[in-house]
């Protein structure tokens, strides 16, 4: 799944100038999704403009080159928390949670985000929600040259644990480029010692991911084989930008 194991490097100024560009029409494509997150809309319609938009950018759509997986976007909702099969019978409902997650290819570059939205929530799930946008901004502010991967767990982690909700421990962020899943890997919790992780070099490109939970971290998957949920059916939620380490700080590529 990681390519790249012979350690994390940055890439070169034309490659970054690539993701930007790729990055920023993928950012113009999640902003017209979250509009789209709407009560009575569904997980395939959302699918379906996602499609729509990546090839009008010039793009294809990253999640489609995964072996075995046939959507353009990953959509869950309430406990779901990753790789959630757009499925037509899918109705967002007033109190749901909705996550989305896209990815697109551009001259031959991936770039990776995702954004959480309440439709309609009460006071403690919106709060649970900006927990986990705080943790992101945090995190992001981590990827800088010199930095290490673990500084990006330990935001994440020390957001997401403060806050009395559960940092995901089964799935990670990762390294991006010419491939979605590029090493490194980035857990949302620290494990061993600082120094044991990578250092950020200049111009490294990572899709920063928050991954969390209102109770347990522990998932399960659905019977489709790919939908992964929490176990106790609590809340969970995402957020992932795609981020490159520049000397002048952290620029994020997919905001929007």
């Amino acid at each position: 799944m990681f390519k790249g194991k012979a350690g994390l490097k940055g890439k070169t100024l034309g490659e970054i100038e690539i993701m930007k560009e790729g990055g920023r029409k993928l950012g113009q494509v999640k902003s017209a999704l979250r509009k789209a997150v709407k009560v009575g809309v569904t997980a395939d319609e959302i699918e379906r403009l996602a499609r729509r938009l990546i090839v009008e950018k010039g793009g294809t759509p990253s999640f489609m080159a995964v072996p075995g997986y046939s959507w353009a976007t990953c959509v869950n909702i309430n406990e779901g928390l990753v790789h959630g099969i757009p499925k037509p019978e899918i109705v967002f409902k007033k109190g749901d949670v909705v996550s989305v997650d896209v990815g697109m290819e551009y001259r031959g570059f991936h770039t990776d985000t995702s954004f959480t939205v309440g439709l309609g929530v009460d006071a403690k799930t919106q709060e649970f929600l900006d927990v986990g946008k705080k943790a992101l901004n945090r995190a992001v502010a981590q990827v800088k040259p010199g930095k290490r991967i673990y500084d990006i767990s330990e935001a994440i982690e020390g957001t997401i644990s403060e806050a009395g909700y559960s940092p995901i421990r089964d799935l990670v962020g990762h390294g991006i480029g010419s491939h979605l899943h590029e090493y490194p890997q980035i857990p949302c919790f620290t494990a061993g010692g600082r120094q044991e992780t990578d250092e950020i070099p200049e111009m490294a490109t990572l899709a920063v991911e928050i991954m969390y939970a209102q109770g347990s971290y522990q998932v399960k998957i659905a019977e489709d084989g790919w939908t992964i949920s929490m176990r106790d059916d609590k809340i969970s939620a995402l957020f992932e930008e795609t981020v490159a380490a520049l000397a002048s700080g952290p620029l994020v590529l997919t905001e929007g």
